[in-house]
């Protein structure tokens, strides 16, 4: 693949690309190391945003033929060997990087690296392209790791609170003339302007708009995005922000579990209904689904029973107190980074 020869994608082309090996997070501890193998295809293209707007990214993808931004994640046990293959379709150099883990160092245009590297730090982390930092980061090369403690499938790490289902939220935005500076092998402007803001890589379609409620293309109805639970469930969601814009995530229902900051462990678990998430930083918490204290009437197996049975959804959103968030091209309000949290019933 070459300059004159980019990818177009819809984006719900790009989530059709992506649902079959992404979603909850599985996870099953093992007695011993293993070896994870993962090829990505350094790839380019267009993305067609909520607003009909064409707007540049590159991926670590699946294949030749796909873009996806995030690219597929990768789950591991503290201990094993992560095996990586990158093939790097363009003619722009590019990297693999986790910190603290690996640094694949400058990966030439149409070359291929594989490389090896030990999963340890247990918690959550962004594997990312750290070349021409942070523009090819921020155009879409990056996607999430997850490192398990030894032996354990219900800990983010030794001794913290458990969970029963995990999910990655990670959040990116996009600046068209910084995106198609990056194409065309400039430096972006100093102005940084995001017009579009994403979870997973897709924007929210509110009720009545064009794709709503097709997780081909909504955030709110996204399979690697809206949570779903039963009452009793405790799900850890690993926030990872790839962009630049520091985040305000708000969930509705129920407040979080705060276990973790940029890495660190957190001393004391607050109990809090919006987490600061900054800029290229990461937050772990656990959203328990119990029942609302506010919801009336209460939320109860049977009154999850009789939404469902009527065809309602028991949903609550989660979204960015920051307002430009839940826009795009900015304008268009519910069109941005946002999802929602199911209730359904046992």
């Amino acid at each position: 693949m070459n300059r004159r020869n980019f990818l177009k994608f819809s984006s719900a082309g790009i989530a059709s690309a992506m649902l079959g090996t992404a979603g909850l997070i599985t996870w099953v501890p093992r007695a011993q190391a293993a070896t994870i193998s993962k090829t990505y295809y350094i790839t380019e293209g267009f993305i067609t945003q909520p607003d009909g707007v064409d707007v540049y990214f590159r991926g670590f993808s699946s294949d030749q033929n796909s873009l996806n931004t995030p690219g597929e994640h990768i789950i591991a046990q503290e201990g094993d060997t992560i095996d990586i293959t990158i093939i790097n379709t363009l003619g722009t150099s590019h990297s693999f990087v986790v910190d603290g883990m690996v640094d694949s160092g400058r990966i030439s245009g149409g070359e291929t690296r594989r490389f090896t590297f030990e999963a340890k730090n247990p918690g959550s982390h962004l594997y990312y392209d750290a070349r021409n930092a942070p523009y090819n980061r921020i155009t879409g090369l990056h996607g999430g790791l997850a490192v398990m403690p030894d032996g354990r499938d219900d800990q983010l790490f030794a001794g913290s609170n458990r969970f029963s289902q995990q999910y990655f939220w990670i959040f990116n935005e996009a600046d068209p003339a910084w995106n198609d500076a990056v194409r065309n092998g400039q430096t972006p402007p100093n102005n940084y302007t995001p017009l579009y803001f994403t979870l997973n890589g897709l924007s929210g379609r509110p009720p009545g708009s064009p794709g709503s409620g097709d997780p081909a293309i909504d955030s709110m109805h996204d399979h690697r995005s809206a949570l779903h639970g039963h009452l009793g469930d405790r799900t850890l969601v690993r926030c990872l922000n790839a962009g630049r814009i520091q985040h305000a995530v708000h969930t509705h229902a129920n407040h979080m579990e705060w276990l973790a900051s940029n890495g660190q462990q957190r001393d004391d678990v607050w109990l809090k209904d919006i987490v600061p998430l900054d800029g290229n930083g990461s937050v772990d918490v656990i959203f328990p689904f119990e029942s609302p204290p506010d919801a009336w009437p209460p939320v109860t197996n049977a009154t999850l029973q009789q939404a469902q049975d009527e065809g309602r959804h028991s949903a609550y959103p989660m979204h960015l107190h920051n307002e430009m968030t839940q826009t795009a091209g900015g304008g268009l309000y519910m069109f941005g980074a946002l999802t929602d949290i199911f209730y359904e019933p046992n």
